[in-house]
């Protein structure tokens, strides 16, 4: 069965979403060169004893396309005025009775405050709504990340709890503030939360 919300493009103004791709390799490395001092506090890491994660953007590409095969996982890459900026990822979305997924993001520190990544997961919580007939989205945050939370923030999605040593990021297990939304609160969507209409 095909899924209705992979592969997708989502757009508002100078800002596109699109499925990334192995094209994205030299623009992706250099995003992440640049921003490495600013991301690296909250990068995930492979606790001892797990399996490594992929170690060149090609084997990454190809892990996060297998699983968006499945269904499982939408990875988005963002462009702003065609330039790629940063990355927005679905993932864990478990079907069934529940209709549920999460969200991570990052961005090019060059492009952050300019409003882009509200923006940006504005646009995929829309589509994981509409169509991709989701019911409930959640955001884990670390209660040290305040530019994360200030996303959060932004879109007015509550926080609901709080998880102890929730994920291994940054060389350790870290606690994680946890939002959701589900589609019930976004009679509007989410867009109309940052004062936009869809285009």
């Amino acid at each position: 069965m095909t899924d209705p919300g992979w592969p997708a493009v989502l757009s508002h103004g100078a800002v596109t979403l699109r499925p990334l791709d192995r094209t994205d390799a030299k623009a992706w490395t250099e995003a992440r060169r640049r921003s490495a001092t600013w991301l690296h506090q909250w990068d995930a890491t492979v606790p001892p004893g797990s399996s490594a994660r992929p170690t060149t953007f090609a084997s990454l590409v190809r892990r996060l396309r297998r699983q968006a095969k499945r269904g499982v996982t939408y990875p988005f890459a963002i462009e702003v005025d065609g330039v790629f900026a940063g990355q927005v990822t679905v993932n864990n979305i478990v079907r069934g009775s529940a209709q549920f997924a999460s969200i991570g993001y990052w961005i090019d520190q060059s492009f952050a405050g300019r409003g882009v990544m509200p923006l940006a997961v504005a646009l995929v919580i829309d589509h994981c709504f509409t169509t991709a007939r989701l019911h409930r989205v959640e955001i884990c945050i670390r209660p040290e990340n305040s530019n994360s939370l200030r996303v959060v923030e932004k879109l007015g999605i509550d926080e609901i709890g709080y998880a102890p040593r929730f994920l291994h990021i940054d060389g350790a297990w870290r606690d994680h503030r946890i939002f959701a939304i589900t589609v019930e609160e976004c009679h509007q969507g989410m867009l109309a939360r940052l004062g936009l209409s869809p285009e």
